[in-house]
């Protein structure tokens, strides 16, 4: 996780430090912020108003922890503010170091779990303030964030969380294998509202929210400023014919020499797919047996690049080889692995 510390006051700095330390150590990477008078070693310079500094962080990091006053937080964040399944964790700690407050994304951002991390290091009292958490009951948002399920509905989410809190029965049914018990509240039968994990469109309750796992890595390759349209098509059409909708996609994966290349950028920001490269070498490294191609590798440094990037994005396995047609190639990886309630 990507985290930025911000503080204003020297003793808010050690606190600060402390903080970062602590995440540094759970394998985090953290970058503390501090006004030029209270900066120490690895601080960088606050040199921009706390909105300014809020709004390029949510723009980069997955977190941002402000170590002040809960207000001046909130005020810095309100402009920035748009989606509870897009907008990183927030937290504010006191000066001191004594409580540790999630403000914003407390289940899918992660703010009520990294709170948690941070009390125990910090020897403070976490403030948690989300009902199911506060009642001991499933939060669907968090069990979809830990097993890498999309939420299709966050209406229905609300829906769900207002069940349970009700003290109604939640269904809950999986075509994924499930480890563990079923928390208090969901049950394997009949139930007006309930939770479907599932690749199809499925409706197993009258009002049915669908979580859609998350497992499958697209490979990608395209001649040189092929048309957008003709690779978004492509993509769209190989899957189709594999039975993956595109949000089952964890992201999508090429070469680096294909990093800005217009056609794929589109499709990836279009569909809120991840699109990572890598270099010829860390592509020749992935062990396996792939779909060479002498010109492909004459080109490009390495013989296949779709099927490589598919198993190096995901580490997992290839279950489709190299489609290639017009310019373009398509290729899939999956990572095969069920849901915990664990």
């Amino acid at each position: 996780m990507e985290v930025r510390i911000v503080s204003y006051t020297e003793k808010g700095g050690d606190t600060a430090r402390r903080a970062s330390d602590a995440l540094r150590s759970g394998g985090h990477v953290c970058r503390t912020f501090a006004l030029e008078k209270f900066c120490r070693d690895g601080d960088e310079k606050l040199s921009v108003s706390a909105s300014e500094w809020a709004k390029e962080a949510f723009q980069t990091a997955d977190a941002l922890i402000f170590v002040c006053a809960a207000g001046i937080a909130v005020r810095a964040i309100a402009p920035w503010v748009r989606s509870k399944t897009t907008d990183p964790a927030v937290l504010a700690i006191d000066e001191t170091g004594r409580f540790v407050i999630p403000l914003l994304s407390g289940h899918i951002g992660g703010a009520n779990a990294l709170a948690e991390t941070l009390a125990n290091a910090l020897g403070a009292t976490p403030v948690i303030t989300t009902a199911t958490d506060l009642n001991g009951l499933f939060a669907v948002d968090v069990f979809a964030t830990k097993n890498r399920l999309k939420i299709t509905d966050m209406g229905l989410a609300k829906e769900v969380s207002a069940a349970l809190l009700a003290g109604e029965p939640v269904g809950f049914s999986s075509d994924l294998p499930v480890t563990g018990a079923l928390p208090k509240g969901l049950t394997n039968g009949n139930a007006a509202i309930g939770v479907c994990v599932s690749y199809e469109r499925k409706a197993p309750y009258a009002k049915t929210l669908r979580l859609i796992p998350q497992r499958f890595t697209l490979g990608v390759g395209c001649r040189k400023g092929r048309d957008a349209a003709a690779i978004d098509a492509f993509l769209r059409r190989n899957l189709a014919a594999q039975g993956v909708p595109v949000d089952a996609l964890v992201c999508m994966a090429s070469i680096d020499l294909k990093r800005d290349e217009p056609g794929l950028i589109a499709f990836s920001e279009a569909n809120g797919v991840p699109f990572y490269t890598y270099s010829a070498d860390e592509l020749n490294a992935v062990p396996g047996t792939f779909s060479g191609s002498a010109f492909v590798k004459e080109t490009t440094g390495v013989d296949c690049v779709s099927e490589r990037a598919a198993v190096k994005a995901s580490r997992g396995e290839l279950i489709v080889r190299k489609i290639a047609e017009d310019g373009m190639t398509f290729a899939l990886a999956e990572t095969r692995e069920g849901i915990s309630f664990e």
